[in-house]
Order: C-alpha cells, then structure tokens, then sequence
C-alpha cells in the first residue's frame, strides 16, 4: 500500500505541475469581484483534473495487479475500481466545466452530482441499511428505499460540501487527506485491504497537488478537484458501513461533520435572509475567520500580504477538523460515544461562529 501512495503522489506532483505550467490562461476569467476570491493573480483552478489523472493511475494499478500476477493482498475489484473512475469522471468532469466557464448554474451542478450519485449507488448496490439505533434500525429495515435515498442524498451532498470548505490554500486538501487516513485506518482494522487502497489512493494524489497548492497557492482544486474528494469519500464511507456492521454508521458522520455542517449552516444562512442557497457569500466559517481573527500581514508588497493571511486562515480549520477526526478514529464502533461527540462539534461550531460574528473570541485566540 505504501508504494501505491507514492505512485499516487509522484503521478499528481507531475500533473499538477504540467497543468500550474500550462494551465495559467484559463485562470483570466475568474473575476476579481468573486466574493469567493482571497488571493491575487490569475491562478489556474484545474486540480482536480490532476488529481484525477493520478487517481485513475493507482485505480488501474490495483485492478491490473492481480491480472498481471503481482503480490499484493489488495483485491482489485474491476467493478468497483471501474465505477469509481466513471463516477470520478462525471463529478470532476462538472466541476471543471465550472471552473473554466464560470457559467453553469448551481441546479445543473447539483442535478449531475444527483446523476453521478445514482449511478454509483445503482452500480455498487450502495444503500445505508442501519443508523446505529437498534429501535430505528428495526424500522428502518422495512423500508430499504430510505437506505437507498439516503446513500444518493450523501453522495450528491459531499462533494458540494468539499466544495464550499474550498476557500483557502491547503484548506479542503488536508481535511481530505486526514478523512482518508482516517477511513483507511478503520478499513484495515476490519480487515478490508480494498477500501483502504481506494482511499490511499486519493490520499497520495491530494497529498502530491498540495505542494503545489500549500503554502505557495500556485494551483487550486477547484470545483473539480472538491467534487472527487466529495464523490470518492462518500462512497468509500458507505461501503466501509454495509460491508463492515462493526463499523457504526455515525463513524463517517462524526468524521465529516465540519464539511457537513458548513453545508447546513450555510443553507440556514441564506434561507433566514431569503436568498437562494445557491447565491455565493462570504460569510462562511472559514471567511469569518480570515476577516476577524487572522491578523494583519505588514509587506511591502499586496500580493504576499494577501497570501500569507490566506495561508494562516487554513490551520483554524485544520484543528476543528482534527478535533471531530481525532475521536471519529477512536471510537469507530461506539455509536453513542460518536453521537455525543457530534453533538459538542454541532455546539462547537454554532457557539464559535457566533462568537466570531459578534466580536466575542477570546484574546488568545488571535495571538
């Protein structure tokens, strides 16, 4: 496993590279007046379309393996590398439509993820078949379609998740990348060698587009590159559950809760003041953060001030997120210790970006 992480890493620092090369022009479009935009100069936004050309590398890798006769106790299911790379390529392929266009409409975004989801949950007879409750689950064994939908719902959801964690540079790549390890670690403690190279997988290719995109901001992922993170998690998460029933179903729920409730809160955001909650803000936890709490850079020049305030916003994020991580991992098989502590991130969150929005973080905080 560990030569297909640096397979994985070597193949996307070279395609990233190639595309911070050639890729620049495509970057002019993307208008100063983005509320989304915290960095200055045109930076190509096409990682994702790097990444997943070092995903498909180490996909093929583990599904040729056994055919080629080398050693490895990896079961390279064709079925299920081939479904993930056509997922991958549907998700990524409307990201990056996105992200050199500016142009296509959040619904038809969403209505393609809804595709993309389908397809996987239809292809790999995904479905989440228990929520950890024995009371509910009896319930929810008699209705298998809600199991289903529910499965759709999570894989149409995450990858616009990712994408709006998507903010600063490093940000939504090492929350990737920590979520990763994390389902791999939980997949080779129940024995599924398969699960956790997929993820390992996606690990070694975020992991080679962030020295490129961390601390330097050469490149982002984009669209694109959230969308994979989003589809390829979501789907390794529902299948580690229905294989696995020693693995609680709130496990991915804790592990992807500060990506889930950006997603919720800012739903509620926009719906309190009437607005779409296509519209984009900058308004989200990560922003705020930058705003109120980063301080100021003094540098003679604006473009590196800008820079390194976007780079010391990351690791606020990075310890929230290893804060519901950290517990996620050592209590894998304890649903009520996983719902408690999904419960403290919910009043973590909620009691943090109120406290940014009125002024009222601690001093030690903005040391």
């Amino acid at each position: 496993m560990l030569l297909l992480l640096i397979l994985c890493f070597v193949c996307a620092f070279v395609a990233t590279a190639l595309v911070v090369r050639y890729g620049r022009r495509h970057a002019r479009g993307y208008a100063d007046t983005m509320p989304q935009r915290f960095h200055v100069g045109h930076v190509p936004r096409l990682g994702g379309v790097a990444m997943l050309a070092a995903c498909s590398v180490g996909w093929g890798w583990m599904a040729l393996s056994q055919r080629l006769g080398v050693a490895n106790q990896i079961r390279g299911d064709s079925v299920l590398v081939g479904t993930l790379c056509a997922v991958s390529l549907v998700g990524v392929g409307v990201g990056v439509v996105e992200d050199l266009s500016q142009r296509l409409a959040v619904r038809y975004r969403l209505a393609l993820t809804v595709v993309a989801a389908a397809l996987a949950v239809w292809l790999l007879g995904l479905s989440v078949t228990r929520l950890g409750l024995p009371w509910l689950d009896a319930l929810w064994s008699i209705t298998p379609w809600l199991g289903i939908a529910l499965a759709v719902v999570a894989i149409t959801g995450l990858p616009h998740a990712f994408n709006l964690i998507d903010g600063y540079n490093g940000l939504a790549g090492t929350v990737a990348v920590v979520c990763c390890m994390a389902l791999a670690y939980v997949a080779l403690q129940v024995g599924d060698r398969q699960l956790a190279a997929l993820v390992l997988v996606l690990a070694g290719s975020t992991a080679g587009f962030l020295v490129w995109n961390y601390p330097r901001g050469l490149i982002f992922a984009g669209d694109g590159g959230a969308y994979l993170w989003g589809v390829v998690i979501g789907i390794d998460s529902i299948l580690l559950v229905q294989r696995h029933p020693q693995v609680s179903p709130w496990f991915p729920m804790l592990l992807l809760i500060y990506p889930v409730l950006e997603t919720l809160f800012s739903i509620y955001r926009k719906a309190a003041r009437g607005q779409s909650p296509g519209v984009a803000d900058a308004l989200h936890f990560h922003q705020l953060i930058y705003r109120r709490i980063v301080r100021e850079v003094f540098d003679d020049d604006g473009a590196r001030r800008v820079l390194m305030r976007n780079n010391r916003t990351s690791p606020y994020l990075w310890g929230f997120a290893l804060l519901t991580v950290m517990p996620a991992v050592l209590f894998w098989d304890s649903t009520w210790w996983l719902m408690a502590f999904t419960l403290l991130s919910v009043v973590s969150y909620v009691w943090a970006y109120v406290s940014i929005v009125r002024f009222k973080v601690p001093r030690w905080v903005r040391r």
